[in-house]
Formats: structure tokens, sequence, C-alpha cells
């Protein structure tokens, strides 16, 4: 099981290696989390958008692990643009998931998802009251830390202008074929941890036969390679899996990535079609 941590700007250690919870009904999302930590995970991740944080919650309140020893991370709808729905919406995620505190929250988009790819507006004013809202749940202490999502670089930058308290990670789109790897630069040297969701491009990295190569010189399977690959990155990665041997050999990630290779791995085709799931605004698609 690999279980290294990585330390935030505020001193907050953080699992470099998640269970992510998109497309997880609130259902099943239970018997997954409590699958998850059994196998060893201790961070998991879901987002008020998910419509599973109540499932989450009970997994880990049932998983019969100290709370303090499970990292937990949600995400502020990306339509809360204003102060009140924000801090509304965190202290909403509270109660379903019955935690006393979250590990972390973040804000999903820096725009509503019916305008993602569709509008100019960044939202400036309503991401720098969604944040301010974060901020003062922060000090509360309803959250031990901070962060955002699927922001670029301009959005980085207006938010750090007003920001009391600095964005502690970004939650990216981040694959092999499909790698920010400008902005990971960027919000590093900010000292932003970077984090990878859809780490193995939502499937289509198993129909890539450069990745399939890859893994294969390694004697490990495409989802392995990939998940390697942002770790090497330096990123905190979120595979996302429902299914418990799916989970433990995505854990199974302790091999290493020569630097040649990663420069290749960098370099390999852009994937541009994530197939039945293309439309989500994510992966290019507008709602």
């Amino acid at each position: 099981m690999y279980d290294n941590k990585l330390t935030l700007a505020n001193g907050v250690e953080i699992p470099q290696l998640a269970l992510g919870t998109w497309l997880i009904d609130d259902s099943a999302v239970t018997a997954a989390v409590k699958s998850a930590i059994a196998l060893g995970y201790r961070h998991i991740d879901t987002a008020q958008a998910y419509g599973n944080e109540q499932g989450v919650g009970k997994g880990v309140r049932e998983s019969g692990i100290a709370r303090e020893e499970i990292f937990v991370t949600s995400k502020v709808a990306a339509e809360h643009k204003d102060y009140r729905s924000a801090a509304e919406g965190i202290d909403e995620t509270l109660r379903k998931t019955g935690l006393d505190y979250l590990d972390m929250m973040i804000i999903h988009s820096p725009q509503p998802w019916a305008l993602v790819n569709q509008s100019d507006d960044r939202f400036v004013e309503g991401n720098r009251e969604a944040w301010r809202a974060l901020e003062d749940a922060y000090k509360a202490g309803k959250l031990r830390a901070i962060g955002v999502s699927n922001f670029l670089k301009g959005d980085i930058d207006s938010l750090w202008e007003t920001a009391e308290i600095k964005p502690m990670v970004n939650q990216v789109l981040c694959h092999i074929s499909n790698s920010p790897l400008d902005l990971i630069d960027y919000c590093t040297d900010k000292g932003i941890v970077m984090e990878a969701y859809s780490p193995v491009a939502h499937g289509e990295a198993m129909k890539n036969p450069a990745i399939k190569e890859m893994a294969n010189k390694y004697g490990v399977s495409v989802p392995q390679l990939c998940i390697r690959f942002d770790i090497q990155l330096g990123m905190i990665v979120l595979p996302k899996t429902a299914n418990p041997e799916h989970m433990r050999t995505n854990a199974d990630v302790d091999f290493v990535i020569s630097a040649e290779d990663m420069e290749v791995l960098k370099n390999t085709g852009h994937i541009d079609n994530y197939g039945a799931h293309s439309f989500f605004p994510v992966f290019g698609g507008k709602l």
C-alpha cells in the first residue's frame, strides 16, 4: 500500500494517494469507502456535486479507524459564488457527512458548471466571496485545510490578491497525454500542492498503445503506470473506483519510472476524446 504523505503550506499532512468517489452513487459509496480504508487508504475525496457525501461520511464513521487518521476532502459546489451560499454549503456538508470537521474543503470550479467552456467570465468576485467563507470555516475549526480545483493561472492570481489565507491545493485534470505542466510548476512555486483527478483519463488511457507499451516495460498495469506518473510529478492522486481489487492494485505503485521515461510520458500524444463522458465540462464538454 502506497502510504506517502505530503505537507501542505499550513503544516497539515495529506496522504498522497486518495480514493476518488465521483460517479459512485450514495447507495454504493459507503461500501467503497469502507473497503478502501480496510485496504489502507487514508484519504477520501468527495464533493457536494457528487451527491454522495452522506454515504462517504457513513463509510468513514463505520470504518473502525480513528477519525483523525482519515483525511476527508469535499468541494464547495461550483455554483456557490457568494459568501452565504458557500458558508451554508460547508455546514450542510458537515451535516450530511456526520463529521465534526473536514480535513479539507475546496472550491470545485472557478465557474459554475453550466458556463464552463462557454463563458469568459471567471467569477473573480464570486470566487473571492466563496473563498472568504472557506477562510472563516477554517478559522472556526470546521476545516483543517482549504484549496481550489480547476483554477487556471489567472484564477489563482486574482484569488491570491485578496486571500488572507492562501490556497493550499489546486485539484486539476492531469494524466499521461494531458498534463498541465506549466500550471503545476506555477502553483508549486507558490507553495500550492497539486492534486490530479482522472489519472487514468477516465479509462481512455487503457486504449492508448504508447501508454500500454510503457506499462508493459515496467511490468505494471496501465492504471498503475498512470498513477505513478502523477505521483512522480509530486501530485496527490485520486483514482476513482468502487472495486476493491482495483483499489488494491491502484495502491501497489512503489516502482519508479526513470527520468527518461517520465520525459517520454510527458510528451505522449494528447487524449482529447473521453468517450461517453466527453460531455462533462472537466473533459472539455458542455453541460
